[in-house]
């Protein structure tokens, strides 16, 4: 797997998306296991099946030997690929995974296997819009567990599966992929999907990069490429001590639409620095087209 990064917009630490590998050169080494922050579990599992969760560090890199615990006991390790394989408890019902030392639980819905048994690949939901550079999430029937025994593609390019269940999947676009619309596959054994497309669309911001000082206004803009429509923002403000966020944290936008597609947002210096903003689409899952 080719190394890949995500490139800072600008010197400020602004985030559009995190950066993802499955694999790093040998010159540089993997985040260490304390650097874990971000569990990804698959919405759904099914009772006594095989699932995936993937763990990543506050700059999106896949860790390994990150232990992930779940609420009924259970407990894993990510392997070198900042993953692990699990197999789902056998009573349905909610059960909640953590990062020990790490606030937020993340949870996730156990089913039957009568409730999702399918002989083919099903599709129930996709995003209809979805960032070139950030994770999105499909929803379905008959995917692999394992995340590696999935084959998605996108415009015909391979994507990287970085979480998975029977009924859930957590996919990360190709580095290649233009914007504007493409057609998706995903595959698992000898059964594929129907074809279906999800709109792709590239973020970009545009903002002075100085730090700020106290009281200081400023003004943040990110461009939307990719759509004309209307597209559903959430910043999250990763050094609230440096700055405050005009509409909370996290604040949800919207762009405006339209050729010059674009969206604002206003931070406010409560003491000197470099402030750190993340910017995501809002999860929209549909129908696929």
């Amino acid at each position: 797997m080719s190394r890949r990064r995500i490139p800072a917009v600008l010197a400020f630490l602004f985030f559009v998306a995190p950066f993802i590998s499955l694999s790093a050169p040998a010159q540089q080494s993997p985040p260490p296991a304390s650097a874990a922050r971000i569990l990804l579990l698959p919405r759904k599992i099914v009772s006594g099946e095989h699932s995936t969760l993937a763990v990543l560090d506050v700059n999106g890199r896949l860790t390994p030997g990150a232990r992930v615990d779940f609420s009924n006991g259970d407990r894993v390790t990510t392997d070198a690929t900042g993953r692990a394989l699990f197999v789902a408890p056998l009573n349905p019902g909610v059960i909640s995974a953590v990062l020990p030392g790490h606030p937020g639980r993340v949870y996730t819905t156990i089913l039957s296997p009568t409730e999702v048994a399918s002989p083919s690949i099903e599709i129930s939901a996709a995003p209809r819009v979805a960032s070139l550079s950030d994770r999105f999430e499909l929803s379905g029937r008959s995917f692999c567990g394992d995340a590696d025994a999935n084959k998605v593609t996108i415009a015909g390019l391979p994507a990287i599966v970085l979480a998975s269940s029977p009924t859930s999947l957590v996919v990360l676009p190709p580095a290649e992929l233009d914007s504007g619309d493409s057609s998706v596959v995903v595959s698992c054994g000898k059964n594929d999907s129907p074809r279906f497309s999800i709109r792709f669309v590239e973020l970009t911001l545009e903002a002075n990069s100085s730090p700020l000082a106290p009281g200081d206004h400023r003004t943040l803009t990110v461009r939307v490429r990719g759509t004309t429509a209307k597209i559903a923002l959430e910043a999250h403000n990763l050094a609230p001590d440096i700055a405050e966020l005009t509409g909370g944290n996290p604040a949800r936008i919207s762009s405006t639409g339209g050729e010059n597609n674009t969206a604002q947002l206003q931070l406010t210096g409560k003491q000197r620095g470099s402030f750190v903003v993340s910017i995501r689409l809002l999860p929209t899952q549909a129908p696929p087209r």
